[in-house]
């Protein structure tokens, strides 16, 4: 589909993971609870999101006078200050997507998910619905819903809708942070976590099952 993989850093400057992305100094994101930072470096934190390779990225090819379109995929692992369950863990992996370019809208980031998750759910048809939200770096943010139609669906999982990650279009502050014109340029972003989408592609139970190091599980794959 035209995208290709960008990789940052895991202990990222407060820059990048939060100014640079519309992150007030006051959001909750930034409360101990959800945020590791690291004590003798000032300043530093094991990034919460993938968000940040997004800012690197557009700074990165607009030092190279690579003007957008830009279509980028960031797999990578990130952190939270969070107490773990089956569906939860301080440490997990997300896939960020970016495309930036000249009118780009809600349309093409509804059928670029769709399109992806037709092909990894290949024996099923797939709905997308969105939902209003919130998140700093995007506006107008959706919460991005997924269902599983048709006769090959899991029972435990056929006709249900179930959140798979927020998204939205790149707010312009973020653009002009990252030295692009928002009255020129548009771009749309999401974000979901690879876990969750393990967990529905081959019926796993437990999240916290990827991260046991027990060759039981990990030789399936």
């Amino acid at each position: 589909m035209g995208f290709t993989f960008a990789e940052g850093p895991l202990l990222e400057d407060e820059k990048h993971n939060f100014d640079d992305l519309n992150v007030p100094k006051d959001h909750p994101a930034r409360d101990m609870q959800d945020t590791f930072f690291i004590k003798d470096e000032p300043g530093m934190v094991l990034r919460t999101h993938t968000s940040p390779v997004q800012i690197r990225y557009m700074e990165e090819q607009l030092k190279k006078g690579v003007q957008p379109a830009y279509r980028v995929i960031v797999p990578g692992k990130v952190f939270r200050n969070e107490a773990t369950d089956m569906t939860h863990e301080a440490e997990f992996f997300q896939i960020e997507g970016l495309v930036v370019g000249e009118d780009i809208t809600l349309a093409h980031l509804k059928g670029t998910l769709a399109q992806f998750f037709k092909n990894l759910f290949t024996e099923a048809q797939v709905e997308i619905r969105f939902r209003p939200s919130f998140f700093p770096f995007t506006e107008p943010s959706v919460e991005v819903d997924m269902r599983l139609v048709g006769d090959q669906v899991p029972e435990k999982l056929k006709d249900k809708w179930i959140e798979m990650m927020g998204a939205g279009m790149v707010h312009p502050n973020v653009l002009k942070n990252a030295g692009l014109d928002p009255a020129q340029y548009q771009g749309f972003a999401f974000g979901m976590g690879l876990d969750r989408l393990a967990l529905l592609r081959w019926g796993i139970d437990d999240v916290r099952l990827m991260h046991s190091a027990d060759l039981r599980f990990v030789n399936q794959f």
